[in-house]
């Protein structure tokens, strides 16, 4: 598939190729030195978020970082190692894969054009985009792009198990290859009729901003995001698979070599089959002024921002439950209140951001999952969500 203009070049990919990440049998999922105890700074340390992350390196996580904010004061707090063969503390500073997250920068960034006049939510995809969407879309909206009921199947990629996607870690996915990849194919219902979560809406997100500011979908977000809240530590990688800076290294279990099952290194690891969707690298304090800025209407403004807080009318295409998500968020009941926020994952990274509507309580975390696309929620992530807000 086609590389983008401005990616890495092609001597640097295959160098990263050459070095390659290390990798660890099951016996190695301990570090030398004993696990990292919990460290928290901030005015109001919290029992139950100290526990959520204590005792990591464990089974299903090798490292957290957690950030909670809001009008009853803050609490931070970091767990487990930067990596297990050292045994190091997690740097509570670390730059993290942040995944879907990402969603919410492309989400933003198409409210401002909205707002602008520059993107119509309700007009069609097509009409902006005629040389790639074909007739068979030509009833989804921008709307429906951003709030998953667009029907869109997802592309095809190479491979179906994590092994097999190891193998392909290092290939460059062009948008729009998979963009045609996934509208050559019959839609997976009518237009605005159901809900099915998947990243494709986003991708072609992307490429609408692009086509209507005439420039790319990164300098979009650095301009109008990530430079005015000065998130000096958030980036996207491009074709780089590595992540630039310091971070804590990322595990995956996963078949090895010799056979057995173990935990692999897969820090680098290459995220354009994310995009627009999931490829950016950010930090816990970069996160938490995002969402801060956000849900104090400060990105995103007026009556524009309610569609980030409204949920489509719709069911869920494969459990038929209502649906979850808005443009941009989704939102969970969480100790009888709403909460509304973001996850995201790559391999051997899972990472949040959530805040009550008012933003009376903030959250943001990072954890190393050692099966960060399992089909459960990783159960430390997990245990920081409830301390942070109760249960669903």
């Amino acid at each position: 598939m086609k590389t983008r203009t401005g990616l890495l070049t092609a001597a640097l990919l295959v160098a990263g190729i050459t070095a390659g990440p290390s990798v660890l049998p099951a016996a190695a999922s301990a570090p030398a030195a004993p696990p990292a105890a919990p460290s928290t700074t901030g005015q109001s340390p919290n029992a139950a978020l100290e526990a959520a992350i204590a005792g990591l390196p464990g089974a299903d996580a090798t490292a957290a970082l957690v950030r909670v904010g809001g009008k009853k004061g803050t609490w931070h707090g970091s767990s487990g190692v930067h990596d297990l063969r050292s045994g190091r503390p997690a740097d509570p500073a670390a730059r993290f894969r942040a995944g879907s997250v990402t969603k919410v920068f492309t989400a933003a960034v198409a409210l401002q054009l909205a707002e602008e006049g520059r993107l119509d939510l309700d007009r069609s995809a097509r009409s902006y985009l005629p040389d790639l969407i074909p007739a068979a879309y030509k009833g989804v909206t921008v709307r429906q792009l951003l709030d998953h009921t667009h029907g869109i199947p997802a592309p095809d990629f190479p491979g179906t198990t994590v092994e097999e996607a190891y193998g392909n870690r290092f290939r460059v996915y062009d948008p729009r290859d998979m963009v045609r990849s996934a509208t050559s194919k019959t839609p997976e219902f009518a237009p605005g009729e159901r809900q099915h979560y998947l990243n494709i809406g986003y991708t072609v997100a992307g490429l609408l901003i692009e086509r209507v500011t005439h420039d790319s979908y990164e300098r979009q977000v650095a301009r109008r995001v990530l430079g005015p809240l000065r998130l000096r530590d958030t980036s996207f990688p491009g074709a780089n698979p590595r992540i630039t800076g310091p971070h804590n290294h990322g595990y995956q279990t996963m078949r090895l070599d010799d056979g057995t099952t173990g935990l692999r290194d897969v820090a680098v690891w290459g995220t354009t089959d994310g995009w627009a969707a999931g490829d950016i690298v950010s930090t816990t304090a970069d996160l938490e002024t995002f969402t801060r800025a956000l849900f104090r209407g400060r990105i995103v403004r007026g009556p524009l921002l309610e569609e980030m807080f409204t949920l489509p009318e719709v069911t869920d295409f494969r459990t038929g439950k209502p649906a979850a998500y808005s443009v941009g968020l989704s939102m969970k009941v969480l100790g009888g209140r709403e909460v509304w926020g973001k996850t995201g994952g790559r391999w051997g990274y899972n990472a949040a951001i959530a805040s009550t509507r008012n933003g009376s309580r903030t959250l943001v975390y990072s954890v190393n999952s050692t099966d960060a696309k399992g089909q459960d929620m990783n159960r430390t992530a997990e245990k920081i969500m409830v301390a942070a807000y109760g249960r669903p």
